[in-house]
C-alpha cells in the first residue's frame, strides 16, 4: 500500500491515478498540508528521486515508476486539518469535467500558506471517485476552474493547454477613466516564486523578458473602466 509517513523516507509507486501527473502535483496530494515551497526545495536540491535519478519540478511521473520522498520535517506540517465540504456554482458537469464560478479570496489548493482549498473542499463532499484540477487561478481571481472527474480527461486538456491551444481571456476593472479603446504595453517582465512557492510578476528592467501586452476597453464607468 501506498502510505506515505512524513517522518521517514517513503517509495511511492506512481498507480494509474497518477500516471502523466506533475511531480509538483503528486507531491502535494500525497504530502497534505505541507507547503508548495517546501516540496519546491526538496524536489530541487535533488532529496526527491524518481528510478533513483534526480527530476524536475514540472516532470511527469508514469504508471509504475518509484518516487523516492526525503522525510519531512516542518511544523506547518498538518495533514489532520479539517477540511469542511463545500460546493461552488456549476457552469457545467459531465461525465469528464466540473467547471465552477470559483469566486475570489479562495485558493485553489492547499500548501500555499493555507490549509485546504477548492479542490481538497470538493473532494470531501464525496461525490467524485476522481477529481483533479486542470488548471489554476490565482487567490484573489475569479473566474472558470476546470476539473477533471477522469485521469484521460485531465491529460488531454492538459495537454491543449502546453500547445497553447486553448484561449485564455481575463478581464479587470481598473481605476479610472480610459480615454483610448485600445493600449499597447510593452514591458520587461520576471517570474519568480514567493515565499509560499506561488508565482509571481514583475516589471525588472535588467532580468525581466519583454511582454507585449494589448488592453482592450470593454466598458466604461463613472470612476472605473473595465478592460479585457
Amino acid at each position: 500500500m501506498n502510505e506515505i509517513h512524513q517522518n521517514k523516507i517513503n517509495f511511492y509507486q506512481v498507480t494509474d491515478s497518477d500516471d502523466q501527473q506533475r511531480l509538483d502535483n503528486l507531491l502535494l496530494k500525497l504530502l497534505k498540508g505541507v507547503p508548495k515551497s517546501h516540496i519546491y526545495r526538496i524536489i530541487r536540491q535533488g532529496e526527491v528521486r524518481v528510478n533513483k535519478a534526480r527530476a524536475k519540478v514540472s516532470d511527469k511521473v508514469s504508471l509504475n515508476d518509484l518516487v523516492r520522498i526525503p522525510p519531512i520535517r516542518i511544523a506547518q506540517a498538518n495533514p489532520t486539518a479539517h477540511i469542511p465540504a463545500a460546493s461552488f456554482p456549476v457552469i457545467f458537469e459531465d461525465d469528464y469535467y466540473l467547471i465552477i464560478n470559483k469566486p475570489d479570496g479562495v485558493a485553489c489548493h492547499g500548501g500555499s500558506g493555507v490549509s485546504f482549498g477548492i479542490i481538497e473542499q470538493v473532494r470531501q463532499t464525496k461525490q467524485y471517485k476522481f477529481l483533479e484540477l486542470v488548471h489554476r487561478l490565482d487567490k484573489e481571481t475569479s473566474g472558470i476552474l476546470i476539473l477533471a472527474k477522469k485521469r484521460l480527461a485531465l491529460v488531454q486538456l492538459q495537454e491543449l493547454i502546453k500547445e497553447r491551444r486553448m484561449f485564455k481571456e481575463y478581464y479587470a476593472l481598473t481605476l479610472g477613466t480610459w480615454l483610448d479603446n485600445k493600449r499597447n504595453l510593452k514591458a520587461p517582465i520576471l517570474k519568480y516564486l514567493n515565499a509560499d512557492g506561488e508565482r509571481r510578476v514583475r516589471i525588472d528592467k535588467l532580468e525581466g523578458k519583454l511582454a507585449h501586452t494589448i488592453f482592450s476597453v470593454v466598458k466604461r464607468f463613472k470612476h472605473f473602466t473595465l478592460v479585457n
